[in-house]
């Protein structure tokens, strides 16, 4: 195993990603509580101390619930853009400042035997950023809480082996549903989230320029591909695939030969998936 990947949630309540190699155990995001983080990582033979570094992408509720227990309960660095840190500083109290480590777009960290590269999201909070994980010839990447699909994010995840790519509402769904106009527009915003249809355009250009790149390399690895961050409300994980795999079927792109996917649970552990 190069490198490891495995969703402990990942929802609109809560988000948080394990990546792992044989020697080095990250977590992204903190987003439930710190007994569910000590649950899940159980279930695959770590403890908290096993955690070397926390990567946070932004502030909100559902990435950082359980920051504060899990520092508490580790030793381990936590890396987030400067927005960030200053919004967590003053949400959760007390925290361990000088193991708060200050990043940002295309830093690239070292993280055990992991390199870690920043990215820019597009979200309405304070200077918002992802993370590409990469060992060897091995990458993951999780991109969620985004409006669109900047040409960052896009040349950040085009290569990905395992890629976590938002998901969160059918359109009509949200459209017609029961949320305030206000609340609508937030989400259909540029600062807002992807739609099941966004992330099938997505996908469609990142196997396009795969396509291209396999027919002058020797590449041939097939990308797992994992729908992610659905909303309660305004998708269901039978529609987020149905939409998703129709949009790539359109396109010639065919699920099990093209590509592997599958939509991750909103709040149970996935699968351990290596590449």
């Amino acid at each position: 195993m190069k490198l490891g990947f495995c969703s402990l949630a990942s929802g609109s309540s809560g988000n948080c990603y394990l990546i792992k190699s044989d020697n080095t155990n990250l977590l992204l995001d903190v987003g439930i509580s710190c007994k569910a983080i000590k649950t899940g990582l159980g279930e695959l033979g770590l403890s908290l101390s096993d955690i070397d570094a926390v990567f946070i992408t932004h502030d909100h509720i559902d990435h950082i619930k359980g920051i504060k227990t899990l520092l508490k309960n580790t030793r381990c660095p936590l890396y987030a853009s400067h927005g960030t840190l200053e919004a967590l500083v003053k949400k959760v109290s007390p925290l361990p400042y000088e193991r708060l480590m200050e990043t940002g777009s295309g830093e690239e960290i070292k993280a055990g035997d992991i390199r870690v590269t920043p990215f820019d999201l597009s979200h309405d909070t304070d200077e918002p950023i992802t993370f590409s994980f990469e060992k060897d010839d091995a990458k993951i990447c999780v991109v969620t809480d985004t409006g669109y699909v900047s040409d960052a994010i896009f040349n950040n995840i085009k290569d990905a082996d395992i890629l976590a790519l938002e998901s969160n509402h059918e359109r009509n769904i949200l459209l017609y549903g029961s949320y305030p106009y206000s609340l609508k527009l937030r989400i259909l915003s540029d600062t807002g989230h992807l739609s099941n249809e966004a992330c099938a355009h997505c996908l469609t250009e990142v196997l396009r320029y795969r396509r291209i790149r396999k027919r002058i390399s020797d590449d041939n690895g097939t990308m797992k591909v994992f729908l992610a961050h659905l909303s309660k409300e305004n998708n269901t994980p039978e529609q987020a695939m149905i939409t998703v795999k129709n949009a790539l079927e359109e396109e010639g792109f065919i699920v099990g030969r093209d590509l592997e996917l599958e939509v991750l649970d909103r709040d149970r552990r996935s699968g351990f998936h290596t590449v």
